[in-house]
């Protein structure tokens, strides 16, 4: 209880320590979303936090925020957004989604061809290269699924290995799914009618969206409505396993959302976004690069070939997003659901100012949720085998 305590309090100060800089300083252009994965990273990597969570070594701090905290930030952030919000952007960003998860699997080909993963990894780098085909368009379930399905779990130096370069590649390329657009929207080709001030919001510390007045009454209601939402669709899942819980959430959230008043409850934004920056800072904690450089040659083998991977990836994604004209913060928006997930896609939507792909990003990161084990089996069982 002790370490959770210290470790929250730090998260918490981090997040602080942020916030008021975006509103402070000249930071404001980088984001709180950014921010708190960079300074986590930084005290993790000094020994201020520890940097990382496993299931022989769990962090308990860490694991409550990654299977109760982010998907209460989901839930909140969903509840008071008008489903009509997607039509503005829905066929766009589900498009470069889909495309995304295809560069992926092309990466992770280019990626074991670089490595010669047959040689350097060995008898399972089929199955490790399904695994991040997995987590590169749905996430850590995905991953876990076809881990478990392959036994790469019990090969501990493989499986950690792979943890650490995937946190670190995550982190890097949450800082170019920022960068990208901020950089490139002043000269991206746009279509008929787009001006600049479309593609890419205003730069907004959100102190005034974010900023609502509560009484404890509301933060009853709007704790009991997330906790107990996420209880229902773990207890749904358990039914069907073959789906994942935040499917049924993100249902439930939507469903609810429908309700008049419960989109209006005061709370919702405030501790939707604090509960993101909380996962946020938990991403950033395990960018871990002392174990990095414990690994020695596997290590490099590995960082080699999921770097590729996420290049090639963002090469396809970006290329294609030009050539179509398809808006660069959309591309960015896409492209971070599939390698980060659904709730860092949200936060790449509020860093960037767009709030009416908040939605969108996170239901194209439940979409990742569905396929991501498909696709993952499809490469790891047709594709990579062709190299051996």
């Amino acid at each position: 209880m002790t370490e959770a305590t210290y470790i929250i309090g730090v998260l918490s100060a981090v997040i602080f320590l942020t916030e008021y800089l975006v509103r402070k300083t000249f930071l404001k252009h980088f984001g709180t979303a950014l921010l708190v994965i960079l300074f986590t990273a930084l005290l993790a990597n000094v020994g201020l936090l520890p940097t990382g969570s496993s299931s022989s070594e769990p962090i308990k701090a860490y694991t409550f925020i990654f299977d109760t905290v982010a998907p209460l930030a989901i839930f909140w952030l969903l509840l008071p957004i008008n489903l009509r919000d997607i039509m503005k952007a829905g066929r766009s960003i589900i498009l470069m989604f889909l495309l995304g998860s295809l560069a992926t699997a092309v990466g992770v080909f280019a990626g074991m061809w670089v490595v010669n993963g047959p040689e350097s990894i060995g008898p399972l780098y089929s199955a490790l290269g399904g695994m991040f085909v997995g987590t590169y368009t749905g996430g850590s379930v995905n991953f876990n699924t076809l881990g478990l399905h392959y036994g790469v779990m019990e090969e501990g130096v493989l499986y950690g290995g792979s943890i650490v370069v995937d946190n670190i590649v995550t982190t890097l390329w949450m800082v170019v799914s920022i960068a990208v657009p901020r950089a490139a929207h002043r000269w991206w080709p746009k279509r008929p009618g787009e001006t600049m001030r479309g593609m890419i919001g205003e730069v907004s510390t959100g102190e005034q969206e974010d900023t609502e007045t509560m009484h404890p009454l509301d933060v009853g209601v709007v704790l009991a409505l997330g906790l107990g939402a996420v209880w229902f669709s773990e207890q749904i899942a358990a039914l069907f396993p073959a789906i994942p819980s935040a499917l049924f959430l993100t249902g439930t959230a939507l469903l609810l959302a429908q309700v008049p008043g419960v989109s209006r409850l005061p709370g919702l934004k405030v501790m939707g976004m604090f509960a993101v920056y909380l996962f946020l800072c938990v991403i950033g904690a395990f960018c871990d690069l002392g174990a990095m450089r414990g690994l020695g040659s596997l290590g490099s083998t590995l960082l080699v070939f999921t770097i590729v991977t996420v290049l090639v990836h963002g090469l396809l994604v970006y290329g294609l997003a030009w050539i179509f004209r398809v808006n660069p913060v959309i591309a960015s928006i896409a492209s971070q659901a599939n390698v980060g997930g659904g709730t860092s896609a949200l936060a790449l939507a509020r860093s960037l100012g767009r709030e009416d792909l908040v939605l969108p990003s996170i239901l194209i990161g439940s979409l990742g949720y569905a396929v991501g084990t498909f696709l993952g089996f499809w490469v790891a069982e047709q594709w990579l085998p062709l190299l051996a």
